[in-house]
């Protein structure tokens, strides 16, 4: 998950990427609620846990910037 989310990273300005070893970054396994790897979260809106193959992790990505998109416009 962390080589396809860079790779999105590097192509698309408006997409950042970071990877965090949760046993060295205990209060982010904590506010993530960590159970399993990898745990995917995408602007604090989608979570998944597991591999999943690109077209689904695109999927996840655009519910992300749709909620995203829906949260701008009731603060309008």
């Amino acid at each position: 998950m962390a080589r396809l989310a860079h790779k999105m990273a590097i192509e698309n300005e408006h997409v950042m990427a970071d990877v965090v070893e949760v046993n060295e970054f205990l209060h982010l396994a904590q506010k993530y609620a960590i159970r399993g790897v990898p745990k995917t979260v995408i602007n604090e809106s989608v979570e998944f846990v597991g591999n999943v193959s690109e077209a689904q992790f695109l999927a996840h990505i655009q519910r992300a910037a749709e909620s995203s998109d829906k949260e701008q416009d009731s603060k309008q």
